[in-house]
């Protein structure tokens, strides 16, 4: 088959390489020039886009995403280490106050990545540059779709700002601000069905490099994500020496406007100590990095049974995004490509029953992680607005005896064996939440080290007056 893809960043590509591969024609549409830079380090210094704010922020490549690497992209996975892209095994992870670090079966598969995305971005550039079954258009914009009319027009093509361009699939991949919905009523389908619940986070964000592995005050593949009582707070590893650290308030927190300034932005890292011991050991190599505006959002494009059109999928951004703080974008990303060639492979030039068979793989991939995401920042921004601003203090959420929370395995995770490996099989993909939650192993063990609060630990933070006049000076 010929296939469009439309979007040139990581999902755009995973699903261009993963269907040439798989023996399909591909054409990658990109709007933005798509050259890759000399060296990871040039490439850092160019990421940002006003289009993309999310590549310069922290990232992590989860559990999932390396496995589906190693598994479809076995080059693009040792181009990244090439890069320096390190590899986390578990162990790395783990706190001082977890007692027990006896390595058990499966373990393995819970190894991470660390990178900054823009690494990861320069080896998928060059991979799918060198790609022989894919023809790259960049600097191309798409300004809409070619389609049969009817009661479920088919999409046959895009049109461009050049000329149009035929094909048998086009697959959206442009990311979180997707144009596919105004592209649909054009060629006068419905829109698909979106959910979306708010992340009612600013991220803050800013890249270092320690100095010397001599004055690091922990593991150069260190990744630590607190949610404190005002605010949230992050360090996480990169390539190359590089670490990403982040500060996340409330949206709607007009004390932290002034964090976006680097004086203030080192202020308030310095009330966490154990991130002000790496601000020590580390020099600053870029500016800082605003994003806000996120939600969680699911676009399906199967409503009541019936594709809203036929010969259109799509990937990435362009179907889920979740809160960037759990890392989750990569690997969905990743799956949804590996999804596309299944559904290929499996149904031929049948249109219709391609979106249909898409569909129910968002449904098994994706949802799930979707729902469990509102989950988690509901409660979150719940306690925040409750702390910050006084609301009112959130209902517990319903109990039961054969389940539990994120929060209460996050927390039994920092002293109890099982509990930990069920929080990574959670943040790396590995399982999906609600298995976790029911596991009767989870749940057994996770009980049992909340009953004893005495020995969880708890992170220092700054108290309101000493957060204030680190936001103040």
């Amino acid at each position: 088959m010929k296939v469009i893809v439309v979007g040139g960043s990581a999902a755009g590509i995973f699903a261009s390489l993963i269907l040439a591969r798989g023996g399909h024609e591909v054409v990658l549409i990109e709007g933005d020039p798509l050259e890759p830079s000399a060296d990871v380090e040039s490439a850092a210094m160019a990421a940002f886009r006003s289009s993309a704010p999310q590549i310069v922020q922290p990232h992590i490549v989860m559990a999932k995403c390396r496995e589906l690497l190693m598994r479809h992209l076995p080059d693009v996975y040792a181009e990244s280490l090439t890069a320096g892209v390190a590899e986390a095994p578990l162990p790395t992870q783990m706190p001082p106050t977890l007692t027990d670090t006896t390595s058990r079966p499966g373990d393995e598969r819970l190894t991470a990545l660390m990178t900054r995305r823009s690494t990861l971005d320069w080896v998928l550039q060059r991979t799918v540059l060198s790609e022989s079954g894919v023809t790259v258009l960049s600097g191309t914009r798409v300004l809409g779709l070619l389609a049969k009319k009817g009661a479920t027009p088919h999409v046959m093509g895009v049109r461009t700002e050049r000329d149009e361009i035929s094909a048998d699939l086009v697959v959206d991949a442009t990311g979180r601000r997707s144009p596919i919905d105004r592209w649909l009523t054009e060629i006068g389908a419905r829109t698909g069905a979106t959910l979306w619940s708010e992340c009612g986070i600013s991220y803050f964000s800013r890249h270092y490099r320690w100095r010397s592995a001599d004055e690091i005050p922990g593991l150069p593949t260190t990744r630590i994500v607190a949610g404190l009582d005002e605010f949230l707070v992050g360090i996480w590893a990169g390539d190359n020496r590089a670490m990403q650290l982040a500060v996340g308030p409330l949206s709607k927190d007009q004390r932290f406007k002034a964090v976006r300034h680097p004086e203030v932005f080192t202020r308030v890292l310095r009330t966490v100590p154990v991130l002000a011991a790496w601000v020590d050991a580390m020099e600053p190599i870029t500016d800082i990095f605003p994003m806000a505006g996120l939600h969680n959002t699911l676009r399906r494009l199967v409503v009541d049974d019936l594709p809203v059109a036929t010969g259109l999928l799509a990937v990435g951004d362009s179907v889920c995004t979740t809160n960037p703080s759990l890392g989750r974008g990569l690997a969905l990303a990743l799956q949804g490509a590996v999804d596309l060639l299944r559904v290929l492979d499996a149904h031929g030039e049948d249109a219709h029953k391609q979106a249909l068979a898409f569909d129910e793989l968002v449904g098994e991939h994706v949802v799930p992680h979707y729902e469990a995401q509102a989950v988690i920042d509901y409660g979150r921004l719940a306690m925040l607005r409750h702390t910050v601003f006084g609301e009112p203090v959130p209902e517990p959420p319903a109990t039961s005896e054969d389940r539990v929370s994120y929060g209460q395995i996050r927390m039994a995770a920092a002293v109890d064996p099982i509990a930990f490996r069920a929080h990574w099989r959670i943040q790396g993909m590995i399982s999906l939440p609600e298995d976790v939650y029911t596991d009767a192993e989870v749940v057994a063990a996770t009980r049992e080290a909340l009953r004893h609060p005495e020995d969880l630990p708890t992170m220092v933070q700054p108290t309101r007056g000493e957060l204030v006049a680190a936001l103040n000076g």
